[in-house]
């Protein structure tokens, strides 16, 4: 048995002992959010049922995990806006995430498997550590990275700051545009090069990453004690005032007949029972905090405040008409059930590009930043019902072939491998904030409107 073998459990075991003596003085009544989901994702969520497929919006509490399936990629989205991406083949799971007396959060990742980039907010006090085979990273201060596990070797690439990282061989320093080789085969000794080697996930996690920046600069803290979800609302809706109402928002694509319960699944967390976890890839922040609010000729609209709400979420429902029927969970089991009452979006064209967007599907399968201008097209569909557009992706990677990166001699060598997808986040400019007009109740008749 080699010495990196007979040192591995030690060392694991003192900084478990570490993070667990810890916890005691903390609280674990954090949740993340799962933000993306794009392919074949699962998720372990501690509930005796195993892995299960993974729904947007899906609350990540402490000793959850999650893993993407061959060309599927998952996004994590913390309280600060500070993000955890999948590559294909990833599983990471979560052994802590507390939030101490003082309202700082405590969160550790355990990249198992596979690739992962790290985009790391540094609120003021948060701490995020990345443990990685024999090694473990801890960040406090802003951070952009990659971390990517192989049989015979880990690389970390550093985008932005400086990482520590800790390991049998030592403390090894990467600073920014620095590569760092662990050889898992010679008691991970480290390699640092001055050089960053490109990977063809770092174009979409650079899309993902301009897409939270630019929506979430034209957003307003005012409407959410939280980060994580603001960016979606921006995108995929937009604020208005309604007179004894105050500022309220409401979805792109949902007239007067649509209500906020339509697509979506009860969920059930060991300790909390059943909450509802919206489909609609903007359905965090209003489903945790504030009310649903029906207003006559306006229909549903979100209004900020009150109380964040964690799990067993039934969100709060203000003046519904007559005939809603209020949503209720389950009455036992554990297992996810789904509500689709909604139109379904559906994709057409030769190479799928185009998707047909029909009123009342309030965004449901509109990829972010797919849509050049989601208010324009929006107010298409509430004219005529419904509408074939093309939805606008960046390629992953230029070449035709992924790059599969190898160890050889103590450096990253990477080699050809398998074709990649699409990303689908393109550019699209800011949504404009305008006072919705009163939509007729249900769908609008007439075919549909290519854009």
């Amino acid at each position: 048995m080699s010495k990196s073998k007979l040192r591995m459990p030690l060392f694991v075991l003192l900084f478990l002992a570490c993070s667990i003596g810890a916890a005691f003085a903390d609280s674990q009544v954090r949740i993340v959010r799962l933000s993306t989901v794009e392919g074949s994702v699962q998720v372990n969520r501690n509930t005796g049922a195993g892995y299960e497929k993974a729904m947007l919006n899906f609350p990540i509490t402490q000793g959850v995990k999650v893993r993407t399936q061959s060309e599927a990629r998952a996004e994590i989205e913390f309280e600060d806006g500070s993000t955890l991406r999948l590559a294909p083949d990833t599983t990471v799971d979560f052994p802590q995430l507390s939030l101490r007396d003082s309202g700082s959060k405590v969160s550790d990742v355990n990249l198992e498997s596979g690739k992962l980039y790290v985009n790391f907010a540094a609120a003021k006090d948060d701490e995020l550590t990345l443990i990685f085979g024999h090694e473990k990273l801890g960040l406090k201060r802003a951070a952009h990275l990659r971390i990517e596990t192989a049989p015979d070797g880990i690389t970390v690439a550093v985008f932005k700051g400086d990482v520590e990282v800790q390991g049998p061989s030592g403390t090894v320093t990467v600073s920014k545009n620095r590569t760092a080789v662990f050889d898992v085969l010679n008691n991970d000794h480290a390699t640092v090069a001055k050089n960053l080697e490109p990977d063809p996930y770092d174009a979409w996690d650079k899309q993902q990453q301009q897409y939270h920046e630019r929506y979430n600069a034209t957003a307003s803290n005012a409407y959410s004690p939280y980060t994580y979800g603001v960016a979606d609302l921006n995108y995929y809706g937009n604020f208005f005032s309604a007179p004894g109402y105050g500022t309220l928002w409401q979805p792109y694509f949902a007239s007067a007949g649509w209500d906020p319960f339509m697509n979506g699944a009860w969920a059930f967390n060991s300790g909390a029972g059943f909450g509802w976890v919206s489909s609609y890839p903007w359905g965090w922040t209003p489903y945790h905090y504030g009310s649903w609010v029906f207003i006559p000729a306006y229909g549903w609209a979100w209004q900020p405040g009150g109380a964040w709400v964690g799990l067993n979420t039934v969100p709060r429902i203000v003046n519904p008409p007559r005939q809603f029927v209020a949503p209720q969970p389950p009455s036992g089991g554990v297992k996810t059930v789904a509500v689709n009452r909604g139109p379904l979006p559906v994709l057409s064209g030769r190479s799928a590009n185009k998707l047909v967007i029909r009123n009342d599907s309030a965004g449901l399968g509109v990829p972010r930043g797919g849509l050049k201008n989601p208010a324009k097209v929006s107010q298409s569909v509430a004219q005529s019902g419904s509408v074939a557009t093309r939805i606008h992706t960046a390629p992953i990677e230029s070449p035709r072939a992924q790059l599969r990166t190898t160890f050889e001699g103590g450096r990253s060598v990477s080699r050809p491998s398998y074709p990649v997808s699409s990303s689908t986040v393109g550019t699209a400019p800011a949504p404009r904030a305008a006072s919705p007009a009163p939509s007729p109740s249900g769908h609008a008749s007439g075919g549909a409107v290519r854009h």
